[in-house]
């Protein structure tokens, strides 16, 4: 890693220089780096600017609205970049280095404006020249969606990831699909979760640049046809489609780097009927193109359905079968020898949606290469690696053997005859155990035969990693424990960490510009630079600088909170956060039977002492889970309730925040006080918003789960606030738990649950929060709510009784920022580069 590393500090020193210069220098030293010439960024008629207002958008300059501001400002930032981009594949082109490629069905990568111009170092000319344009800068951030490309922690993380490979100048790519829609918009209407269109693409993308010229042919053993307005895969009948590659730079912080995520939209091939056009049907001939675009036309369709579930297979494998050409063309253009394929490239899966590349680069090395059987299984499974992201059973894919059979026939049989040779080899070195050999298969029996996706990559791959201690640990000793004793060797832990240019340096400036002051801006490129902010938390000068930088931050986001939707809250209560995709195991339910709770004791004791407390809550739910869609409801109709009663207006406040996103996060993290990760033990792979949490001085109140585990070992567990059961106690506990135990013996979880069952928070919609009573109850508390309530409220007094002292709260803040280091992105992916792909940097002069 001492490669990697000493780029590091190289780009550290690089960057600390030019953050000394005057802003006149520093524009001549960016014009020099970035090749752009003589031409201006803006101010004068032929300055980038202005000229992208005129000749792209036709409008004069005081009469340009905030979109078109955007558009130009964005526009030039990448003129500015455009030469460093094409040097930097140029550099590759000559150098011929082993090459990265992450393959993600995600990657939500927020808006690239205000983080392009950050790793541009161009922040300083941007914020004068709005002054000087007279220009709403904040507005025109604002008309930047948010692109549409992933939904939770698995996107964040892959977005993280490429900022971090850019900057450390490893020569990587992102390959993803191009969705014209994202996941959806969530409104609130009721306090129900409502799903609108989320067509981020509505408007032209500056950013990204379309490939018309290096577009794939991906053929199928099916084609699609319109039903009702759904598209329907018909096996059987052969057809084609083309997917068109869409490239967006990412930029490594300081510029120097620029690489490319390359999202695949799906067209038809020149299809057009003008027969059926010529009588009249109109749509029908359209059908053909109709259909192929809409295989990259939503993020995610939903799969609660057959033909849902159809879509998404479909997906999956053109994103890996136009991956995989792109990148074997690539590789060609070069190489000659297929044997030096795994030493000029590195495939990460990063979940089990990519491992369709499983048999489709064995197909391609197979039937066009004309490899044997063994060298194409050698050269897949060491170009091939895994990234596992969860333990639930349900989210391990596995797709019907039949729709192999109708839409991928090669594939089917090149899978059956890998789980032929793996079975073999199972039953010579565990003898007898038909048991282990049916565990390992990768074809599940039952009433529908199935393909277990997560065997096959860890099959067919030669590294299979988890993304937290404990995550791994689990992975290896239940969740795939057969094959962790049959490849021992292929399984390691890689703990996930964020990338600090975003959600730090550009997030919180308040915060960035108190640390940079106190150590220097080396911690941009090298966070673990941040543990010399430990000895400060004794310096009280220091202490009331972070205080005052997060009330800042507060401040900022109740007045942008107010401004954007009308709510009012107190940024002189505490910040209470928790903001995580909708689901039981995650636990939203516990913190709302928190609330409740110290909403009964308020009612009782009108006079109680208690902290004035806002408490957020952030995420979507699934379109067809139910049970989380009612949790929304819930936390709604429970804000509803507590805002009403005068016993508690000014001392609780609950807010769910709709259309939770990246920009979004960016608000709301540094403003957090406390940090919920609550999840039931054993159950969170990672986690990554614990980390930005952390990063921006917020405590934790959380089990001990996913990353928070190394968290608190790193800042010290005294810092933290942990409960609860551990993923030991869970597991031993599963057989003989009670939930209504601790209904019976715990007055105030009764009392909770009682005041919810009596239709309290839902007087107008009696009956209507029933399904959680059973989920509670009824139906065993799968996820161990009631179990962990009593010590939850536990560390809720802690944390109370610590917040009255600021100064002590302030300690452990900065005690927190301090323990943050390891968790930076870049230090997972220096991991990454030297353990598992034997890739170094490329550096580009």
């Amino acid at each position: 890693m001492s490669e990697v590393n000493e780029m590091a500090s190289k780009r550290s020193k690089r960057s600390e220089t030019k953050q000394d210069l005057s802003l006149s220098d520093l524009g001549q030293v960016l014009i020099a780096q970035y090749g752009c010439g003589p031409i201006r960024f803006s101010g004068t008629d032929d300055a980038l600017y202005e000229r992208h207002l005129l000749f792209d958008d036709i409008v004069a300059q005081n009469a340009a609205g905030p979109r078109e501001q955007f558009e130009a400002a964005a526009r030039s930032a990448r003129d500015v970049l455009s030469q460093r981009w094409v040097r930097t594949e140029s550099t590759y082109d000559h150098e011929d280095p082993k090459r990265i490629y992450y393959m993600s069905m995600e990657f939500l990568i927020g808006r690239s404006l205000t983080n392009n111009i950050t790793n541009l170092l161009l922040d300083p000319f941007a914020k004068r020249i709005a002054v000087q344009q007279n220009v709403d800068w904040i507005g025109l951030i604002e008309e930047e969606p948010d692109a549409g490309l992933g939904n939770g922690g698995l996107g964040r993380l892959a977005a993280c990831f490429l900022d971090s490979m850019a900057t450390m100048q490893l020569p990587a790519m992102g390959y993803g699909l191009r969705y014209e829609y994202g996941i959806f918009k969530q409104t609130i209407q009721d306090g129900w979760q409502h799903e609108q269109p989320d067509n981020w693409l509505r408007r032209q993308d500056p950013w990204e640049v379309p490939r018309p010229n290096e577009t794939v042919e991906v053929k199928l053993n099916c084609s699609f046809e319109m039903v009702g307005g759904q598209l329907r895969p018909v096996p059987g009948r052969p057809s084609a489609l083309i997917g068109i590659p869409f490239d967006r730079p990412i930029i490594g912080y300081g510029g120097e780097t620029i690489n490319t995520l390359r999202l695949w939209a799906a067209a038809a091939p020149d299809y057009f009927d003008f027969q059926a056009f010529s009588r009249g049907d109109f749509v029908g001939a359209l059908a053909g193109s109709l259909a192929a675009e809409s295989l990259t036309r939503v993020l995610y369709p939903d799969d609660s359905t057959s033909m849902g579930e159809a879509l998404r297979f479909v997906q999956e494998y053109f994103l890996v079968a136009c991956s995989l050409a792109d990148l074997v063309r690539r590789f060609r253009r070069g190489n000659a020898d297929w044997n030096t394929f795994p030493d000029k490239v590195a495939i990460q899966l990063n979940d089990t949606h990519p491992t369709m590349a499983v048999p489709e680069l064995m197909r391609i090395l197979l039937d066009d290469a004309h490899l044997g059987w063994d060298q194409a299984w050698d050269l897949t499974q060491r170009a091939l690696a895994y990234t596992n992201h969860t333990l639930l059973p349900e989210a391990l894919e596995k797709w019907p053997l039949a729709w192999f059979e109708g839409m991928l026939p090669r594939h089917l049989e090149i899978i059956l005859e890998i789980n032929r040779r793996l079975l073999d080899a199972v039953r010579t070195r565990f003898t007898g155990d038909e048991g282990r050999v049916q565990r390992i298969s990768l074809v599940e029996e039952g009433s529908e035969r199935k393909i277990r996706m997560a065997n096959l990559a860890i099959v067919g791959s030669h590294s299979t990693n988890g993304v937290a201690a404990i995550h791994s640990g689990l992975l290896r000793t239940m969740t795939v424990k057969d094959l962790a004793e049959m490849f021992p060797e292929r399984f390691n832990n890689k703990t996930n960490g964020v990338t600090p240019r975003r959600w730090l340096l550009l997030a919180n400036p308040a915060l960035a510009g108190t640390i940079t002051g106190a150590i220097g801006d080396g911690w941009v490129t090298d966070l673990g630079r941040l543990n010399k902010l430990k000895p400060l938390a004794e310096d009280s000068a220091f202490r009331a600088e972070v205080r005052k930088a997060k009330r800042a931050a507060k401040s900022r986001f109740a007045e942008w909170l107010k401004s954007t939707s009308g709510q009012v809250v107190d940024p002189d209560t505490i910040f209470d956060c928790q903001i995580k995709r909708i689901h039981e195991y995650k636990r939203q339910l516990l913190n709302a039977l928190r609330i409740v709770v110290l909403y009964n004791r308020l009612r009782d004791k009108p006079g109680l002492e208690i902290a004035p407390r806002t408490f957020f809550f952030g995420g979507k739910a699934a379109p067809a889970y139910q049970l989380a869609k009612l949790i929304i409801k819930f936390i709604n109709n429970l804000a509803g309730a507590v805002d009403g009663d005068p016993a508690t207006r000014d001392r609780l406040k609950v807010v769910f925040l709709p259309e939770y996103c990246v920009s979004l996060a960016e608000r709301l993290i540094p403003a957090a006080d406390v940090s919920n990760q609550i999840s039931t033990a054993g159950y969170e792979a990672s986690g990554t918003s614990n980390m930005k949490f952390m990063m921006n001085g917020a405590l934790t109140i959380g089990t001990r789960d996913g990353a928070t585990i190394e968290m608190a070992e790193e800042a010290g567990e005294e810092n933290f606030f942990l409960f609860g059961l551990t993923a030991d106690q869970v597991a031993s506990s599963r057989s003989w738990y009670n939930p209504h135990w601790h209904y019976d013996h715990e007055p105030e979880t009764r009392a909770a649950l009682d005041l919810i069952s009596s239709d309290y928070f839902s007087r107008y919609e009696p009956g209507i929060f029933a399904p959680l009573w059973d989920a509670l109850l009824t139906h065993g508390d799968h996820y161990m709510h009631l179990a962990d309530l009593k010590s939850y409220l536990e560390a809720d007094r802690r944390l109370t009784e610590l917040y009255a002292d600021g100064d002590a709260w302030a300690r452990k803040a900065i005690l927190n920022v301090a323990g943050s280091g390891k968790f930076s992105s870049d230090r997972t992916i220096a991991q990454y580069a030297v353990e598992i792909w034997n890739a170094k940097p490329c550096p580009v002069p």
